[in-house]
């Protein structure tokens, strides 16, 4: 445990210890009388920054069995629950690889985008803007002037981006890709979603580096062909050297990689279209998201993206009917690929609803591990977590390796204030007496920072998961509220693919540490050096 600090650090914990209490009572209030206030036809929004807790308010999707439900079955009837809601496809376990390191991601991106053939699409926050981004930008050119060899260039090239974070700045995003998109206008199509939430009198008093904490499109997609790597790592420099995040490779998965195109071709034609001459334009008969009415845009852009998902829940669950008759398969499909939108500021709540649903039905013979790099669960999530009878691990980011870490200004806060609500969590736990179910670990690995996300879930004893979530969500207030969000659940019976999880995700590193000590009240570390 570091209960001696470093000198720098004593004082900024020391005075943080004050204004914390206030800070986060002040967002808190902000937040239950103004944000989620539906904005009137004249009104405009209100200034905010992201606030550290809120209650979530959607409840579990409908439970057929008694929480805590420990009885020995297959996976089929264990979450069959997911496919009556959302799309759930099967796979072979085999095709599924988990990438090792942000190196590994970065360079399997650029022999993905030089040898595609008819797709290629990337879902991401923003697109930064040195070497190695260029050198991802030149793959794309690249693979595009071979396409034009033929008559007919089949090959199509979709980034979606958010607004905000992909226009901050004179070379930005978008400045990245108009040259390609000047070179190959039929090939090329940049998409940058705009918050409904950014508008009127805020739009225009919001400073250009804060205009991003009222809502974002947070989807980490990426996808070639018919392979299709999801991830909670953007496109840039960090992300592709020494911040670590979670990787997923799904190789030749059709079936997802049609869903997740056309998911992310469904938000992008909700959002701005990017011109060759840089201006920013909807496409027709679309509703403009900051100058149009709110409430339409968001009913439309509800329409237009859950019909992509109903579409494909409807086509997989006729298709799990034929596939319960089929019994020539030579390679078992003994994986579910689950897809889960968040997506609140336009009403889509899926993800949001199997998570709780997840930590409802852990029961005493459950082990979860859940991880995020910005330890900031949701009041509801908090709460299910306190009251389950499941084991949980918790890892989070010590403050040297948030990725605010030294900033300046406000923004140099942030890491200690996620400290503050570690503490006001595992001073909960220890309220309840629950010290020995429920631990908390922080990452450390110096010159490194933490970016990881996702749940890891064990049943019946087993000492390999048999679920993990991996993608783009936080579990915290801004990824169930603000922004648009995405991942997958991964079910398994491939011990092979189980192994995997084991080996290289998040929870063989809590496996290799014994530092499930007892912590004193005003402090919730366990130092951590996790090599990968």
């Amino acid at each position: 445990c570091r209960e001696n600090m470093a000198a720098p650090m004593a004082w900024k914990r020391l005075v943080f210890s004050v204004y914390t209490p206030a800070f986060s009572w002040f967002f808190t209030r902000v937040t239950d009388r103004f944000f989620r206030t539906r904005e009137r036809r004249r009104g405009s929004t209100v200034l905010l920054l992201a606030p550290l807790l809120a209650e979530a308010d959607s409840g579990p999707l409908a439970s057929s069995r008694p929480p805590g439900f420990t009885g020995v079955e297959g996976l089929h009837s264990r979450f069959q629950w997911m496919a009556d809601h959302v799309p759930a496809f099967r796979v072979p376990g085999g095709r599924i690889r988990i990438l090792h390191s942000p190196d590994e991601f970065y360079q399997t991106m650029k022999v993905r985008i030089k040898t595609a053939k008819s797709r290629v699409v990337m879902a991401s926050l923003y697109l930064g803007t040195g070497p190695l981004e260029q050198d991802l930008v030149d793959c794309m050119e690249e693979a595009l002037e071979r396409s034009q060899e033929d008559h007919v260039p089949d090959l199509k090239v979709s980034f979606l981006l958010d607004y905000t974070r992909g226009s901050r700045g004179k070379h930005n995003s978008r400045t990245m890709l108009l040259p390609l998109l000047q070179r190959f206008p039929e090939q090329m199509r940049v998409s940058l979603y705009h918050t409904p939430d950014l508008r009127g009198l805020l739009r225009l008093l919001v400073p250009e580096r804060f205009n991003e904490t009222i809502g974002v499109q947070h989807i980490k997609a990426y996808l070639f062909d018919n392979s299709l790597i999801i991830s909670g790592a953007n496109l840039s420099d960090s992300y592709f050297t020494n911040r670590q995040d979670r990787y997923v490779l799904l190789e030749d998965c059709e079936e997802v990689a049609d869903f997740f195109a056309e998911l992310v071709g469904a938000v992008g034609d909700v959002s701005l279209q990017l011109h060759p001459d840089n201006s920013v334009h909807m496409m027709e008969g679309m509703v403009h998201p900051y100058k149009g009415n709110r409430a339409e845009f968001s009913a439309s852009a509800q329409r237009r993206i859950m019909e992509v998902v109903n579409t494909a829940r409807v086509r997989q669950s006729m298709l799990e009917c034929s596939d319960i008759l089929d019994s020539d398969r030579t390679v078992p499909n003994d994986t579910w690929i689950i897809p889960l939108v968040q997506m609140k500021p336009l009403g889509i709540h899926l993800d949001e609803q199997v998570t709780q649903r997840l930590l409802i039905e852990a029961g005493g013979d459950s082990v979860v591990y859940l991880t995020s790099g910005y330890f900031n669960l949701t009041r509801t999530y908090m709460q299910l977590v306190l009251g389950a009878a499941a084991d949980y691990r918790i890892l989070m980011a010590s403050p040297e390796v948030n990725g605010f870490f030294g900033a300046k200004g406000v923004a140099g806060a942030i890491p200690e204030a996620y400290v503050h609500l570690a503490r006001q969590f595992y001073n909960k736990v220890c309220q309840l007496g629950q010290q020995s179910r429920v631990h908390l670990h922080e990452y450390h690995r110096p010159n490194w920072t933490f970016h990881a996300k996702g749940l890891w879930y064990y049943v019946g004893g087993r000492d390999r998961p048999c679920l993990t979530l991996i993608g783009s969500p936080n579990f915290g207030y801004r990824s169930v509220h603000r922004d648009l969000e995405a991942q997958i659940a991964i079910a398994t019976e491939n011990e092979e693919l189980q192994m995997q999880l084991q080996q290289v995700g998040l929870p063989l590193a809590f496996l290799r540490t014994s530092l499930l000590l007892p912590m004193l009240p005003k402090t919730v570390t366990v130092m951590m050096a996790i090599m990968f």
